[in-house]
Protein backbone atom coordinates (compact mmCIF):
# COMPACT_ATOMS: atom_id res chain seq x y z
CA UNK A 1 0.00 0.00 0.00
CA UNK A 2 2.72 2.27 0.87
CA UNK A 3 4.38 1.82 -3.00
CA UNK A 4 0.85 2.66 -4.04
CA UNK A 5 0.86 6.21 -2.05
CA UNK A 6 4.18 6.69 -3.40
CA UNK A 7 2.92 6.44 -7.18
CA UNK A 8 -0.07 8.56 -6.33
CA UNK A 9 2.45 11.43 -5.10
CA UNK A 10 4.05 11.34 -7.89
CA UNK A 11 1.29 11.56 -9.67
CA UNK A 12 0.41 14.47 -8.20
CA UNK A 13 3.44 15.70 -8.36
CA UNK A 14 2.98 15.27 -12.18
CA UNK A 15 -0.41 17.56 -12.26
CA UNK A 16 1.15 19.98 -10.47
CA UNK A 17 3.91 20.24 -12.62
CA UNK A 18 1.67 20.60 -15.45
CA UNK A 19 -0.56 23.38 -13.63
CA UNK A 20 2.34 25.34 -13.62
CA UNK A 21 3.57 24.73 -16.82
CA UNK A 22 0.24 25.70 -18.04
CA UNK A 23 0.47 29.13 -16.14
CA UNK A 24 4.04 29.91 -17.65
CA UNK A 25 3.90 28.73 -20.60
CA UNK A 26 0.49 30.19 -21.77
CA UNK A 27 2.11 33.65 -19.99
CA UNK A 28 4.88 33.50 -22.09
CA UNK A 29 3.26 32.53 -25.54
CA UNK A 30 0.84 35.43 -25.37
CA UNK A 31 2.96 37.65 -24.55
CA UNK A 32 5.33 37.08 -27.03
CA UNK A 33 2.54 36.91 -29.62
CA UNK A 34 1.54 40.20 -27.94
CA UNK A 35 5.15 41.54 -28.75
CA UNK A 36 5.60 40.43 -32.05
CA UNK A 37 2.27 41.66 -33.40
CA UNK A 38 2.27 45.03 -31.47
CA UNK A 39 3.44 46.95 -34.68
CA UNK A 40 2.07 44.49 -37.50
CA UNK A 41 -0.60 45.72 -39.52
CA UNK A 42 -3.54 43.44 -37.20
CA UNK A 43 -1.77 44.02 -33.78
CA UNK A 44 -3.32 42.76 -30.70
CA UNK A 45 -4.93 44.64 -28.06
CA UNK A 46 -4.00 45.03 -24.61
CA UNK A 47 -7.67 43.93 -23.75
CA UNK A 48 -7.06 40.53 -26.12
CA UNK A 49 -3.71 39.72 -24.35
CA UNK A 50 -5.35 40.05 -20.97
CA UNK A 51 -8.56 37.81 -21.84
CA UNK A 52 -5.40 35.36 -22.67
CA UNK A 53 -3.36 35.50 -19.74
CA UNK A 54 -6.70 35.02 -17.71
CA UNK A 55 -7.93 31.84 -19.15
CA UNK A 56 -4.22 30.38 -19.45
CA UNK A 57 -4.40 31.46 -15.69
CA UNK A 58 -7.72 29.84 -14.76
CA UNK A 59 -7.10 26.56 -16.49
CA UNK A 60 -3.48 26.35 -14.37
CA UNK A 61 -5.59 26.70 -11.48
CA UNK A 62 -7.86 24.50 -12.25
CA UNK A 63 -5.49 21.56 -13.03
CA UNK A 64 -3.42 22.72 -9.46
CA UNK A 65 -6.56 22.39 -7.69
CA UNK A 66 -7.39 18.65 -9.15
CA UNK A 67 -3.55 17.94 -7.96
CA UNK A 68 -4.28 19.05 -4.70
CA UNK A 69 -7.15 16.59 -4.52
CA UNK A 70 -5.14 13.55 -5.79
CA UNK A 71 -2.22 15.03 -2.95
CA UNK A 72 -4.79 14.69 -0.25
CA UNK A 73 -7.00 11.47 -1.54
CA UNK A 74 -3.22 9.27 -0.96
CA UNK A 75 -2.33 11.21 2.11
CA UNK A 76 -3.27 9.86 5.13
CA UNK A 77 -6.48 10.66 6.28
CA UNK A 78 -6.99 13.38 8.83
CA UNK A 79 -9.33 16.39 9.78
CA UNK A 80 -6.23 18.59 9.06
CA UNK A 81 -5.04 17.43 6.05
CA UNK A 82 -8.87 17.96 4.80
CA UNK A 83 -8.93 21.57 5.98
CA UNK A 84 -6.11 22.37 4.45
CA UNK A 85 -7.35 21.07 1.34
CA UNK A 86 -10.45 22.50 1.88
CA UNK A 87 -8.39 26.17 2.31
CA UNK A 88 -6.52 25.19 -0.73
CA UNK A 89 -9.85 24.94 -3.01
CA UNK A 90 -11.43 27.42 -1.61
CA UNK A 91 -8.59 30.01 -2.17
CA UNK A 92 -8.39 28.78 -5.25
CA UNK A 93 -12.38 29.13 -6.61
CA UNK A 94 -12.12 32.18 -5.16
CA UNK A 95 -9.54 33.57 -7.27
CA UNK A 96 -11.07 31.71 -10.58
CA UNK A 97 -14.38 33.59 -9.82
CA UNK A 98 -12.39 36.72 -9.23
CA UNK A 99 -10.81 36.12 -12.63
CA UNK A 100 -13.58 34.90 -14.11
CA UNK A 101 -15.34 38.11 -13.16
CA UNK A 102 -12.98 40.48 -14.27
CA UNK A 103 -12.70 38.36 -17.72
CA UNK A 104 -16.13 38.19 -18.61
CA UNK A 105 -17.49 40.98 -16.34
CA UNK A 106 -20.04 38.42 -15.16
CA UNK A 107 -19.96 35.49 -12.29
CA UNK A 108 -19.72 32.36 -14.44
CA UNK A 109 -23.76 31.15 -13.36
CA UNK A 110 -25.04 34.18 -14.92
CA UNK A 111 -26.54 33.98 -17.79
CA UNK A 112 -24.37 35.63 -21.15
CA UNK A 113 -26.05 39.05 -22.21
CA UNK A 114 -28.22 38.49 -24.88
CA UNK A 115 -28.25 34.92 -24.29
CA UNK A 116 -32.07 34.99 -23.09
CA UNK A 117 -34.45 33.30 -24.90
CA UNK A 118 -31.31 30.69 -26.45
CA UNK A 119 -31.63 27.68 -25.78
Amino acid sequence: MEGLNNYIQYIALGVESIGILVIVLGILFYLFRFLIKINSANPVNYASLRQSLGKSILLGLEILVAADIISTVSAEPSLRSVAILGLIVLIRTFLSWSLEVELEGRFPWQKKPGSEGKL
